[in-house]
């Protein structure tokens, strides 16, 4: 039986109102941020025959029944992110979405089953032009807001300083004391054993059946990302290529990508790429992480055929998705995700 979710009452409703009306104002924000450098805001379907193809996301599944009572498998979507890229490929240049994306086996504090996404594309552009929108973008939900901080559980952001810009090999030099390109072979392959012994060091846990990608989200989880985002904002930037299925290799190094994430607060904002347009590649990219999420999960999900066409004729491009619930969190001080969503999704009971 479901639990009971009392976001609808009245005296709970008018301690949520200021979060919900702050949240408003910002996405008008947002929407005349994009108008005003000539984005055009787009509206994909939710239906999708693929969720996405990320090995650790997880979907919500259903099925089309058409008039002859055939039975179609759909997904709702974990992202926009395939339909805005075929917009591209069909001649868009600029475009923005507000999505409500779906995440089975999500809930917390920072995490919820529906949410709002925030994602714009700058087709012709690198990405460089998407962490000048973020820096922006902080300072205009900040201003917006009232604010001149951005707040989460004691931790504070200037949105108004510019972002700092620190790679992911630097962090985990920092942070962890590893070498992480070391671990990496000039082809992108990862050695385990490598990176394993770089951790004892540290503390940190290793498990015989950690894979290296384990070990580095472990990394990342416990020492990098609370200590991102403190003061300023924090862009970290070259995820290896292991951890960037969707994003190309850097000219300077091809064991990193044109992958960055946005922090505040030590709260993850947002994630943005130098698209990756070789569908060959992307195709080899989504089977390995298809068969990682069977190896884990004993599960997989379909491809997107249709996508994998449209990818060899879009531009380049660069592309980010953003976490709006979060952003609206930090910005009216509210403590959990499901203060800034005017009708959460009910716990499912035990």
């Amino acid at each position: 039986m479901p639990a009971l979710s009392p976001w609808w009452t009245p005296h709970v409703h008018a301690d949520r109102r200021p979060f919900l009306i702050g949240r408003n104002r910002i996405q008008a924000a947002l929407r005349s941020f994009f108008a005003s450098q000539d984005f055009v805001e787009v509206d994909t379907a939710t239906l999708q025959t693929s969720p996405g193809n990320e090995a650790h996301l997880h979907a919500f599944a259903t099925e089309a029944i058409g008039p002859d009572g055939a039975r179609v498998p759909l997904y709702l979507h974990t992202s926009p992110e395939f339909a805005c890229k075929k917009l591209l490929a069909a001649g868009e240049t600029r475009i923005a979405c507000f999505a409500h994306v779906y995440r089975n086996r999500e809930r917390g504090p920072l995490h919820h089953p529906e949410f709002t996404m925030l994602e714009w594309y700058r087709a012709s552009e690198g990405y460089e032009a998407l962490m000048k929108d973020c820096g922006e973008i902080l300072a205009l939900a900040a201003e917006t807001a009232g604010t001149r901080t951005l707040a989460f559980r004691g931790r504070e952001t200037d949105p108004f300083k510019e972002p700092e810009r620190l790679t992911v090999a630097e962090a985990f030099e920092r942070f962890a004391g590893i070498d992480l390109l070391a671990t990496i072979d000039r082809d992108g392959a990862t050695d385990r054993e490598h990176l394993a012994a770089s951790l004892k060091p540290s503390c940190l846990r290793v498990a015989e059946d950690d894979t290296w990608a384990d070990l580095f989200s472990r990394v990342i989880v416990e020492r990098v990302e609370p200590e991102l985002g403190l003061g300023r904002a924090t862009i970290l930037d070259e995820y290896p290529v292991a951890e960037a299925a969707l994003a190309r290799p850097t000219a300077r190094d091809p064991r990193v990508a044109e992958r960055f994430e946005l922090y505040a607060c030590g709260v993850e904002l947002a994630n943005a790429f130098g698209e990756l347009t070789d569908a060959a590649e992307q195709r080899r990219r989504f089977e390995a992480e298809m068969a990682e999420k069977m190896r884990v999960y004993g599960e997989s999900y379909p491809l997107d055929e249709d996508f994998l066409v449209a990818l060899a004729q879009m531009p380049e491009a660069s592309g980010i998705a953003l976490g709006f619930d979060r952003l609206a969190m930090l910005a009216t001080g509210a403590s959990r995700i499901d203060q800034v969503i005017w009708a959460p999704v009910p716990e499912t009971g035990r």
